[in-house]
């Protein structure tokens, strides 16, 4: 995939789902692997052009494994100017060896967003991106409905109450083998995971069942993402509609090296 083609869905979803204000500052969430790295590589790009200005802070939570090197993207970050934190944590003594989770997936996200929460306030941010992408909505929505029965996928953008946050999701257009293109691409430095629970997970077998019923009938994984989209989620915002946008104040054309 092209940074062209990234630009154009990140803006949709932005656009969309009115994701950025002006003058917002957004903490990037990165945990070191591909989809975190194009997300900021995208909003990096967009802050060039979009006509509402905006800011970026990258975080990235350390949890404590002690094998991580973060070096190449402490210096993607400084290549492109945009302020890069490491938050040390004892995440992973805590669910692996303290509590000794059986499902350590729960825990250990609760657990992040809390440490990425309270550092992105410090640092002044009103807004977190995560690189949530098309294929996580869908998998969120088919682990609700097989282990929870309900029709659920988290919302392109959450207000925070208690935190006086604002999460956006601004890949939500950008479908997973398009992520891993643009990274393929553009070599971006991914630093492996080092969780013991990756690739043996809840979410794991729903991303394989995905893969074989779309496999089966083609189409599938598509109409699954129009489900949720169409489907009036508690939570999720209406998008706004190309009129809407077109008349929004502040808003003015751009050419196509704008992507408008």
């Amino acid at each position: 995939m092209k940074l062209q083609r990234l630009l154009s869905l990140t803006r949709k979803a932005i656009d969309d789902y009115q994701m950025i204000d002006a003058n917002d500052k957004i903490a990037v969430g990165i945990s070191g692997g591909k989809d975190s790295l194009a997300l900021l590589y995208a909003l990096h790009e967009l802050s060039r052009f979009y006509p509402k200005p905006f800011s970026l802070h990258a975080f990235t939570v350390d949890l404590g494994f002690g094998i991580q090197d973060f070096t190449a993207i402490e210096a993607l970050c400084r290549g492109f100017s945009v302020p890069y934190t490491v938050i040390p944590t004892d995440i992973a003594e805590i669910v692996f060896k303290t509590r000794q989770e059986s499902n350590p997936c729960s825990l250990c996200a609760k657990m992040r967003k809390g440490a990425l929460n309270q550092a992105a306030k410090a640092a002044g941010c009103n807004k977190i991106a995560y690189a949530h992408h098309r294929d996580d909505i869908i998998e969120t929505m088919l682990l609700s409905l097989i282990y929870e029965g309900r029709f659920y996928a988290f919302s392109p953008r959450t207000y925070l109450d208690r935190m006086d946050l604002t999460v956006i999701r601004p890949l939500m257009y950008v479908s997973e083998a398009e992520v891993i293109g643009f990274k393929n691409k553009y070599h971006l430095p991914v630093c492996k995971n080092p969780c013991p629970a990756d690739g043996r997970t809840k979410r794991e077998f729903v991303k394989q069942l995905t893969n074989q019923l779309n496999r089966e009938t083609p189409g599938v994984r598509d109409r699954f993402f129009h489900a949720v989209l169409t489907g009036h989620i508690d939570g999720w915002p209406e998008p706004v509609s190309h009129s809407e946008k077109s008349t929004a104040p502040g808003r003015h054309h751009h050419g196509k090296s704008d992507l408008s």
